[in-house]
């Protein structure tokens, strides 16, 4: 493992790290996004860290979205350093006619980091890890996982283990950091008593936060581009209440229509 990458881990352990020290009443609600679609998304390349700008698609849905949450007041907005995050986050302010709201970045809400895979096409991390699972190469791990016989964390703990720079991030890495970052924009929310946050990520990393936070199976289903999981914190708790939801979108495209 790269040494910055187990810097960053240091100070947690492999419990998890949901946990917010004051005892307040008031209740959060955090709206997670997943990016709209990217260049090498379209090119079926490997994107973690890796990153590329949104196709015109990719732009139309992050529109629809922004117009279905037109109706909710945001307080504070959130995206990693990544392009794709922050371009669909512009899109969606604009549509909500907030085009000047401070955004805060953090690293943490990142995309997984696919190490030696980043960049290349996505057959070849995933016949290297169906070799490590000893099974037939191609599309067989994705099948796996849309039958249910392989949950996201095992793809993602395979797909680190195949790895041969042995930089790729497993799932406790990934769901450590999300969730650190889940803390920071509550305690945040919480001083300056904020009730709605928007956060733009990418689709494995935030299955890999709610991936001891909820029973709901969705969570090992991939998010499709725009797609809302939202997760309400009060009295100390979180709550995942949507995992997947593309109904945002569906209202925006419909508003967007109308107003044509």
């Amino acid at each position: 493992m790269k040494t910055w990458l187990l810097a960053s881990l240091l100070s947690l352990s492999s419990a998890s790290v949901l946990h917010v020290s004051a005892a307040e009443t008031d209740s959060v609600n955090i709206y997670f996004a997943r990016h709209g679609k990217t260049i090498l998304n379209t090119y079926e390349r490997v994107q973690g860290w890796a990153d590329s700008p949104l196709t015109p698609a990719g732009v139309e849905v992050a529109r629809y979205l922004g117009a279905g949450l037109k109706g909710i007041t945001f307080d504070r907005y959130y995206t990693s350093d990544a392009g794709r995050q922050r371009e669909t986050m512009k899109t969606i302010l604009q549509e909500i006619g907030q085009p000047q709201a401070k955004v805060t970045e953090l690293t943490d809400l990142r995309e997984v980091f696919f190490g030696g895979f980043e960049g290349l096409p996505n057959e070849n991390m995933y016949d290297a890890s169906a070799k490590t699972l000893g099974l037939a190469p191609g599309v067989t791990v994705f099948k796996q996982v849309s039958e249910g016989k392989i949950n996201l964390i095992t793809m993602v703990d395979t797909i680190s283990k195949s790895d041969d720079q042995k930089e790729a991030e497993d799932a406790l890495q990934v769901k450590t950091r999300m969730q650190r970052a889940l803390n920071t924009m509550v305690q945040d929310a919480l001083k300056d008593g904020d009730k709605n946050i928007l956060a733009v990520s990418s689709g494995l990393s935030i299955l890999m936060m709610l991936s001891d936070m909820t029973d709901n199976p969705n969570k090992n289903k991939p998010l499709e581009n725009a797609a809302v999981v939202k997760i309400s914190y009060k009295d100390g708790k979180y709550t995942v209440t949507d995992v997947g939801d593309m109904s945002y979108v569906s209202k925006g495209k419909e508003a967007l229509k109308k107003s044509h």
